[in-house]
């Protein structure tokens, strides 16, 4: 099981979410990353900690960030029709990079918005920076 990690202040702080990561190294040993945007007035701070199971490749790195560069993912779980989902996706002309359902996650927000999480089955939990909205979701 992966881990995730965020927050939201007025200043940047790499350090502290490093520090969270850490504490919860133990649910993703696989691979880290960390990611952190000024957006308004705030810096947006993302953490992810892997634990590899869909795909095995660094392909599958997160915090995910969309081909367009407008969208941020950390995902922890599993969606488990997400390749129907991708089909679909793949069907309006998305071209995916990885083998993972985080990346069917973010593809599916970028083009259905929030209703998409009603597509999803499975167990989960994700943040997405919309940089294009300028609003951080939380599911």
């Amino acid at each position: 099981m992966c881990g995730i990690v965020g927050f939201v202040s007025k200043n940047r702080d790499d350090y502290v979410v490093k520090k969270m990561l850490k504490v919860i190294n133990y649910r993703g040993p696989d691979d880290n990353g960390i990611f952190v945007k000024h957006v308004i007035d705030k810096f947006i701070h993302l953490g992810h900690n892997r634990l590899s199971i869909q795909d095995l490749t660094s392909k599958g790195h997160q915090p995910f960030i969309s081909d367009c560069g407008n969208f941020i993912i950390v995902f922890n779980g599993e969606v488990y029709n997400f390749k129907l989902i991708r089909l679909e996706l793949e069907n309006l002309g998305y071209k995916f990079f990885s083998d993972t359902d985080t990346e069917v996650i973010l593809y599916a927000y970028k083009e259905w918005g929030i209703s998409s999480i009603n597509k999803f089955i499975g167990m989960f939990a994700f943040s997405i920076l919309d940089l294009k909205k300028q609003k951080i979701i939380l599911v």
